[in-house]
């Protein structure tokens, strides 16, 4: 009997090369149990036969000698685990003419500057956070409208935002502004409104004419001390001995049904706009009025957003997987 299951490659970020995104600057223990989680997941579906590539050394040799039907970019790391290189993946794998999931290289570089995203959505008359860019020749502002939230213009995993990010009065302002600009040299600044509502995660798959929203997700910090500053932080994200880690829970999203079509709405917006593809996450948060705002369009990202949807797992990366054999012609 023929096997008539798609043959797809899933790319993933190299546990053998150092990541100075993660902490200690390489893949830890909850790493290698997400990878181990989405391989014994991806066992389960039946219309397709996975093989696995990581090894970054060999990237270019062995997707050119053995080129699969369909390769499913699970690598947000980026080449070679840097992530100025997540759009090289992509870059690689169209001059190889291997059809791919998830977002190109274009979309990954624009979504990568948090500046132009913004300018993007406003543009869309979406809600977006007061904002001043700071280049790293700018000299330093001498004051700014209390608090706001200090942060890179580019990067990933919430690098460089801490509970120190959020400011409330001069000294700390100049303090942290020095701080950031010797641990980035070369990035420009965000000097961004603070906002101190709820915050809220859209995720979309499918493609334009073809969307599915995921269950709204609401980040509760209610279990935080009161003296750290309310956002998902690096420590959330990687520090996982920080109360950011243990004491922040994600949710159902508890917003009115008006409201959550209007998330859905600027979501599909901003996918479309940004040239998404097959999925990718939106965060909102809303300020001390109420207002939602847009903080982030994320067009690939990590393994572990998966895990927030009200889903099983194995029936939302068919539908991924599903949705991108749609767009590009393959059939299952």
């Amino acid at each position: 009997m023929p096997n008539n299951k798609i043959k797809a490659t899933v790319l993933l970020g190299d546990p053998k090369l150092p990541d100075p995104v993660k902490k200690d600057g390489v893949f830890n223990p909850e790493d290698i149990e997400t990878i181990n989680a989405l391989k014994k997941t991806l066992s389960l579906l039946e219309n397709f036969e996975f093989t696995y590539l990581d090894n970054h050394q060999t990237f270019l040799e062995t997707l050119s000698l053995q080129k699969p039907q369909l390769v499913l970019n699970f690598c947000d790391e980026g080449f070679n685990n840097q992530a100025t290189k997540e759009l090289h993946i992509p870059a690689l794998l169209e001059l190889l003419d291997i059809p791919y999931t998830g977002a190109g290289p274009t979309c990954l570089a624009t979504c990568y500057n948090k500046a132009t995203v913004r300018l993007i959505a406003d543009s869309l008359q979406v809600p977006v956070p007061l904002e001043f860019y700071l280049s790293p020749n700018d000299p330093l502002p001498s004051s700014a409208s209390f608090p706001v939230l200090i942060k890179p213009n580019f990067g990933d995993g919430s690098f460089g935002i801490t509970q120190s990010s959020v400011v409330y009065h001069q000294a700390q302002f100049i303090e942290q502004l020095e701080l950031m600009r010797k641990q980035f040299p070369h990035t420009p600044l965000l000097i961004q409104e603070y906002l101190e509502g709820p915050e809220y995660t859209v995720g979309l798959i499918g493609n334009p004419g073809n969307f599915e929203a995921l269950p709204l997700i609401e980040i509760d910090f209610s279990k935080l001390n009161d003296n750290l500053p309310k956002i998902l932080s690096y420590e959330s994200k990687w520090v996982t001995d920080s109360p950011y880690w243990n004491n922040i829970i994600f949710k159902e999203a508890q917003l009115s049904d008006k409201n959550k079509e209007k998330l859905i709405a600027y979501a599909k917006q901003l996918f479309e706009r940004m040239e998404c593809r097959d999925y990718a996450r939106f965060d909102f948060r809303a300020n001390k009025n109420g207002e939602i705002k847009l903080l982030e369009v994320n067009p690939n990202p990590g393994l572990n957003w998966l895990t927030l949807a009200d889903y099983a797992d194995e029936i939302l990366l068919d539908k991924i997987l599903t949705f991108a054999c749609k767009r590009l012609g393959l059939f299952i």
